[in-house]
């Protein structure tokens, strides 16, 4: 193991943050007096994991208390950058490649197993999300249409970008799926007009947007479901759906059966919004050196990542029409980054509720800490280009060619952004 000490050294030296290691006999390894990061390691085991550059491996190292991170996130992150070789997304192509994936996504996606996953993630501690979160609690990129703005402001003006490009009217049918804590359900219904139904399998949202819908005398054109989405079978279709942060977590094996959902579900000339992560290669597995593995152990099991292209030809395949596709990678990463800083700031606050939540202080840290990486490593992998976020809208074209404000365009959808963009 004292063979490692110098390979680690050279990889400090390159390093474009100074860091520093304190050894499990005691010693400290450093290139300089000025580190902003220290490791410190109780096992030799984990100092072995930095030698081969397996940064989801260290993670879970830091989860499970074997080593102690001392610095801020951001340092920690760009140290992180410069230890990588290159870009770390693992890729798979040829026929057997492809054939093990969909057989893998296929056996993580039952009813069942989706369930579990969601609660999972989102029922750690409605109290734990609402100290970093902004206030309406929406749990996905925002839209910093002005730099100037605050994450409560960018998180308002993404709920109205989606809802300015859905073009929703008073009295339209629209369906949220994952509908999450309900920003969007009810920002739609309050601010549009709109009859709204969403969707989700958290128990904890369930009841949390439940009674926000009570509180605010909603009850007669919102409701959420405890539901998934291949279950819902309503009364009438929709006009109008959004998918925000949800297609994430349903696999490759079934997208292609969950765009036919949504077609089924919606209006003839209706409008879908898929709003949601995308990886950032074509063929990418997930993301390398061991930090796709972290992420499926602590943070979302099951979780998948297709590349944008894949998931316009499954929505094409499923008889939807692309309108409309914008990609909002870096406001993602600012996005996280604000949660990061939020989280960071309350450190013992969030130990506590989580300790209260769990009952257990053991698992209490090791969810923090976990939430620690994945908040500031997730901002570091949309700043970077490993992972995206694409908005793609697409409508059910109806087969009038004569509907719409141009020949042929089969629904409401005007074939330009003026609706978006011009108040």
């Amino acid at each position: 193991m004292q063979s490692l000490i110098p390979k680690i050294e050279s990889q400090l030296a390159t390093l474009p943050v100074p860091i520093a290691l304190e050894l499990p006999d005691g010693r400290r390894v450093s290139t300089t007096s000025q580190s902003r990061v220290t490791l410190a390691f109780s096992e030799w085991s984990a100092l072995a994991k930095l030698a081969t550059r397996q940064v989801g491996a260290i993670g879970e190292a830091y989860v499970e208390g074997k080593v102690q991170i001392q610095g801020a996130m951001r340092d920690l992150t760009d140290a992180v950058v410069g230890l990588l070789p290159g870009n770390p997304v693992e890729t798979t192509s040829g026929w057997w490649g492809s054939m093990l994936r969909r057989a893998k996504s296929r056996g993580a996606h039952s009813l069942r197993k989706d369930s579990a996953q969601i609660q999972f993630h989102y029922d750690v501690s409605d109290d734990f999300y609402a100290l970093w979160l902004d206030p309406r609690r929406v749990y996905s990129c925002a839209y910093y249409s002005d730099v100037a703005l605050e994450l409560a402001q960018a998180q308002e003006a993404k709920l109205d970008h989606i809802c300015r490009k859905l073009q929703l009217k008073a009295g339209e049918r629209y369906l949220d799926v994952g509908s999450g804590w309900g920003a969007l359900l009810l920002w739609a219904a309050e601010n549009y007009g709109v009859d709204a139904t969403g969707i989700t399998l958290s128990k904890n949202q369930h009841a949390y947007v439940t009674q926000l819908i009570e509180e605010r005398g909603l009850s007669g054109r919102v409701r959420v479901e405890l539901l998934d989405y291949r279950e819902l079978k309503p009364a009438q279709r929709f006009h109008k759906i959004s998918s925000v942060g949800m297609f994430e977590h349903v696999g490759r094996a079934n997208m292609g059966a969950y765009f036919r959902q949504l077609f089924e579900l919606l209006e003839p000339g209706g409008m879908a919004m898929n709003h949601g992560i995308t990886s950032g290669q074509l063929n990418q597995e997930q993301l390398g050196a061991g930090m796709g593995d972290f992420i499926e152990k602590y943070i979302f099991p099951g979780g998948e990542l297709l590349h944008v292209t894949h998931v316009l030809r499954e929505m094409a395949a499923a008889g939807l029409e692309m309108v409309d596709t914008e990609n909002l990678r870096p406001h993602y990463a600012r996005t996280l980054w604000a949660w990061s800083d939020s989280l960071e700031a309350r450190l013992p606050q969030a130990r506590e509720v989580l300790r209260q939540s769990t009952g257990d202080e053991g698992r209490a840290e090791r969810v923090l800490r976990a939430y620690r990486l994945y908040l500031a490593g997730s901002a570091m992998s949309f700043e970077q280009g490993w992972i995206a976020l694409h908005q793609m809208l697409a409508i059910k074209p109806n087969g009038d060619m004569n509907s719409g404000t141009l020949r042929g365009a089969q629904s409401e959808y005007p074939f330009t952004r003026n609706h978006i963009y011009n108040r």
